[in-house]
């Protein structure tokens, strides 16, 4: 028999997209971190019935837990929730190379040394500790597992599995439909190898969806075992398997990796087509209408699904990201293209709840953009070629660069081939903020300095930087400064910030009047605004 509801997916031709640097700003649960703590964060992993459980380690290898910590999910020692991020001591200095977690929610993390480390919610020994008591801290999962090195680990609602180095799979927890492989479906309170037909076999991948196991192995053959009602085992039948089961109808195609979702798997192979099976309410298996398939296939690197949500994902070659099934509660039945650079953009944006489908790792240094390789070069005097000096200090630069962001540079920078040039017309914090926008195409200034930038855009004829300043002055007019940024916009000749603050002013009359600003002002500004203010009717009684 064929797959159910399936045949490989065809997605639609794309165009190139630029890969990013992973923003674990997408996920709400961060919105409360200062960006500091953010840009410390090397790994993170969102989870939780509503995805509001976050832990993640930093830079220095300290691990992090908030949110409402169910079950003692956070590993924290108590069931206390937290707004703010608390250190699991046990955990730092450990390198963790893969975390899972349940829906309880439990979790399970591999070391870098081999080492797991289970915690939280026990109720069908998920944690393969022999109880069903909660776990409050992380504790090793000794039991048959003390000789091994465990590379992967993944967790179903409430069982989990681990991969070993040998490419042997052991799994323990909850098994009603023999999802522990054992061959019965009594659950399994310690970790115990998954064996008959995988007994001489080299597993190189696994996954996990609700009740259900998933193995890859070594020469591209997939096994699935446990619940099968929705054929999400691909055997083309719907009866539970209480052990491992080759999928036959994936014969001659060589698969490099599965990721399950609640009742779905997707499986990708070593050319890059993706095959899809199971539950298909959603539109979840991305095969959508027959009558408007694109006949192009992008060849697939990657595909995401997590056993809590019904979202399907999978990343091109080019790096442009697709998504389908249920994405904000919407069916989407085929492959869409999306503007995301990574897969895990999709389950924060998408998945319900918004959680992540694997460990995210943020690597700083080694995937920047062009702009964020630009940004990190700014003032930076490695490379530069070229140095300015305002107000006795140096802001290092790069030559070929002003060149093609600003005309003024160019002109200037082709007639003279020195290496330093001092500037005398604006002040440091002004001149170092232009040339800090020619690397970021942003403007970071408080209203008052920006007076200062809007001068010399107006002075090098910068209108996307003169448009900034004003933008930036708008927002920060208060009853104080008003009229020193009506002065600025008049003397600047930038009329659109002028009619702004002069409606400002006239709708804030008493309280600027009142200034010293005001009676400071220029004697012929000052006769301009009244008799313009009058004519706005700003004296009527």
């Amino acid at each position: 028999m064929g797959l159910p509801q399936s045949a490989h997916i065809h997605f639609p031709a794309a165009l190139c997209s630029h890969p990013s640097m992973l923003d674990v700003g997408k996920w709400p649960v961060f919105a409360l971190l200062p960006p500091e703590e953010l840009r410390l964060i090397r790994q993170a992993c969102i989870f939780g019935s509503a995805a509001n459980e976050a832990l993640y380690v930093t830079v220095n290898d300290e691990v992090f837990a908030l949110g409402t910590n169910c079950s003692g999910c956070l590993g924290l020692g108590d069931l206390q929730s937290t707004i703010e991020p608390r250190r699991i001591d046990v955990l730092c200095g450990k390198k963790i190379v893969s975390l899972s977690y349940g829906t309880g929610p439990h979790v399970v993390i591999a070391t870098a040394d081999g080492e797991v480390f289970a915690w939280g919610h026990n109720g069908y020994s998920q944690l393969g500790n022999g109880t069903t008591n909660h776990g409050l801290t992380p504790a090793l999962v000794s039991t048959n597992l003390l000789t091994k090195r465990v590379t992967e680990v993944a967790c179903g609602s409430h069982h989990t599995i681990a991969l070993t180095t040998d490419g042997e799979v052991y799994a323990w927890g909850y098994n009603n439909s023999g999802q522990v492989g054992s061959g019965s479906t009594a659950n399994q309170p310690t970790p115990r190898r998954v064996s008959s037909c995988l007994q001489n076999k080299v597993v190189v991948n696994i996954a996990c969806g609700q009740l259900c196991s998933m193995a890859v192995l070594d020469n591209g053959e997939v096994y699935g075992w446990g619940y099968n009602c929705n054929g999400q085992l691909g055997l083309g039948n719907n009866g539970n398997q209480q052990t491992p089961c080759r999928i036959a109808a994936l014969q001659g195609v060589n698969i490099v990796q599965v990721s399950c979702g609640y009742a779905h798997t997707l499986a990708l192979t070593d050319e890059g087509f993706v095959y899809a099976w199971g539950a298909n309410s959603y539109g979840q298996l991305g095969t959508g209408n027959k009558s408007n398939q694109s006949v192009f296939v992008t060849r697939m690197v990657e595909v995401a699904a997590c056993h809590t949500s019904h979202t399907s994902a999978a990343k091109t070659q080019s790096g442009q990201v697709f998504m389908w099934g249920q994405c904000r509660g919407q069916a989407v039945a085929s492959p869409h293209l999306t503007h995301f650079s990574s897969t895990d953009d999709v389950f924060a944006c998408f998945a319900t709840p918004a959680v992540t489908w694997h460990l995210l790792s943020v690597d700083g240094d080694d995937y920047l953009t062009v702009a964020q390789s630009l940004k990190k070069e700014f003032d930076s005097p490695e490379i530069s070629d070229l140095k300015f000096l305002v107000d006795g200090k140096c802001i290092h630069v790069h030559k070929a660069l002003l060149k093609i962001r600003c005309e003024h540079f160019r002109a200037l920078l082709n007639e003279t081939d020195e290496d330093a040039i001092e500037i005398h017309q604006f002040s440091y914090l002004v001149y170092r903020a232009f040339l800090e926008y020619l690397y970021t195409d942003t403007i970071n200034l408080p209203p008052e300095d920006a007076i200062g930038l809007l001068d010399l855009a107006t002075f090098y004829r910068e209108t996307r930087l003169k448009r900034l300043c004003q933008e930036t002055i708008k927002r920060g007019i208060s009853e104080e400064n008003a009229i020193t940024l009506l002065s600025a916009a008049v003397k600047y000749e930038a009329r659109d910030l002028e009619e702004f603050c002069f409606k400002f002013c006239v709708n804030h009359l008493t309280a600027v009047t009142q200034t010293q600003a005001f009676a400071d002002m220029d004697h012929d500004l000052l006769k301009n605004f009244i008799s313009k203010a009058s004519r706005y009717g700003a004296f009527k009684n």
